[in-house]
């Protein structure tokens, strides 16, 4: 029995914006994006909005190539869906406060905290914390909607 065109969609789109993501929110993101989208109001509303829109410029154009590239069924709706599905759902994560509700809503507050400096010293500068590894993995559930939108969106 062969694949269907969404499933097959749905295998290429996925590892796509997998990739993306790592590119966009590692080496496109600006450090300044990263220590300031997380603040309260518009400073910190602003540069997640930066940073999600060059993040989505990322995506957009791993998706684009290979749905032009393999010549996959994807429509111009389950494109724009699933991009937006992605850049909501990433700005939602990066504001940080509401992630951080949302793990101690699951009582994963300490999780979420693990590894993170002790107040008032920097005695744990790395990727290495409970925090970030909540945020990557939000963001990976969302790009497996994200890829299943684009690929329920084919003609």
């Amino acid at each position: 029995m062969a694949a269907s065109v969404e499933a097959v969609t749905f295998a290429v789109v996925l590892p796509s914006l997998l990739v993306a993501h790592q590119v966009a929110d590692h080496w496109v993101q600006t450090s300044h994006q990263s220590a300031r989208k997380g603040r309260a109001g518009w400073v910190g509303r602003w540069n997640c909005a930066k940073h999600v829109a060059s993040y989505t410029v990322v995506t957009a154009v791993a998706v684009g190539v290979v749905w032009a590239v393999l010549g996959l069924s994807i429509t111009p709706a389950g494109f724009v869906a699933g991009q937006a599905v992605s850049a909501v759902t990433h700005y939602w994560a990066d504001r940080r406060t509401t992630l951080a509700r949302l793990a101690a809503l699951l009582r994963l507050e300490g999780f979420y905290r693990l590894g993170a400096p002790r107040p008032g010293r920097d005695d744990n500068p790395s990727l290495g914390t409970g925090a970030y590894q909540l945020d990557q993995s939000w963001h990976w559930a969302w790009l497996f909607a994200a890829a299943l939108v684009t690929s329920v969106g084919v003609a």
